[in-house]
């Protein structure tokens, strides 16, 4: 018979091995974490293809030398968001990585140990993720999307594209901070442009629905659309600026590419090949407090003739000039 004492030790040694033995196994198959803000289709139609062909190159097979596990869908409220981040920590990834400041800080919370490489964050200092750029100083680094300087081109190119924009609507997520670093530059661009701004929260379509069809009834009326709002229903949200004949930006490529008139940001999948750049060098053994947050250096004009002509709306020739790509 096993005396009580002598079985808290096996059960404890028990416990501990499969740790060690990790720890002992440097080929063994590694279990790479995936949190999203969007729907799983989207991750994988969009953004992990980029994420994983990166991989390939520095050595890591899907299958056979790590595993992912991907939760996405992520937009039906925080607790939610909270529920399903807690479920991904419990397996216990060697590495997590997180799309979008709301599932950044939903793991910040749960986490300090298990090293999160994030993408498409505007701001990791200002939100806590982070000590400086240059030293995260955590279990946190990774790569940020747009700048919160943006917001002021957004609305600049918006009046270029659509001179006669005397007021325009900013829709943004208040269950994301980014907001609040865009807004206020917005608004002072509205100043100097003569543009009265405003803004509207947004928790799902049916809210984007209710304050676009409030904006049309205004004449010379158009929309800005704050990252990454409703990007699991883009289409749906391009669609009805286009039904309601309004001039409209947004922050990626995926949107114009949806019918979106214009957008002007990073281009979203390519932000998922530096970061699985810093994936294996993590799981090689480097600490994200030592491998800086890192800002994209390449952003896009892009401008969508067919939703200029869906409006009515002829671009300028000086701005087309501008366009770093055209759908025709």
């Amino acid at each position: 018979m096993i005396r009580r004492r002598e079985f808290i030790t096996i059960l404890g040694t028990a416990a501990a091995w499969p740790l060690a033995a990790r720890a002992q196994q440097p080929n063994a198959v590694k279990r790479i974490g995936w949190l999203s803000n969007s729907r799983q289709g989207f991750v994988e139609q969009v953004q992990k293809p980029a994420f994983i062909e990166e991989l390939a190159k520095l050595g890591w097979k899907e299958g056979v030398n790590f595993r992912l596990d991907l939760r996405g869908s992520l937009d039906s409220g925080v607790e939610a968001r909270r529920r399903v981040a807690a479920e991904l920590v419990a397996i216990g990834p060697d590495i997590i990585l997180c799309t979008g400041t709301p599932a950044t800080a939903a793991l910040q919370r749960l986490t300090s140990t298990i090293p999160i490489v994030f993408v498409n964050v505007a701001d990791p200092v200002a939100s806590g993720f982070v000590a400086s750029f240059a030293r995260p100083g955590g279990n946190i680094t990774g790569f940020t999307s747009v700048a919160f300087s943006f917001a002021g081109k957004w609305l600049s190119i918006l009046k270029d594209i659509a001179p006669g924009l005397v007021r325009v609507l900013v829709l943004y997520d208040p269950a994301n901070s980014n907001w609040t670093g865009y807004l206020p530059i917005i608004e002072a661009g509205g100043a100097s442009l003569h543009v009265n701004v405003t803004a509207s929260a947004v928790m799902a379509l049916v809210d984007a629905e209710r304050a676009i069809e409030t904006l049309a009834r205004e004449p010379d009326s158009g929309m800005i659309v704050i990252p990454a709002l409703l990007s699991n229903n883009r289409e749906m949200l391009t669609a009805l600026a286009t039904r309601h004949r309004l001039p409209a930006i947004y922050p990626y490529d995926v949107y114009a590419e949806s019918g979106g008139l214009v957008s002007y940001g990073s281009k979203l999948n390519d932000l998922y090949r530096p970061a699985a750049t810093y994936v294996s060098r993590i799981l090689k053994g480097e600490k994200p407090a030592d491998l800086p947050v890192q800002a994209p250096v390449k952003f896009e004009l892009i401008i969508n003739l067919r939703a200029a002509k869906a409006i009515g709306l002829d671009v300028p020739y000086n701005v087309l000039l501008l366009a770093d790509r055209v759908i025709d």
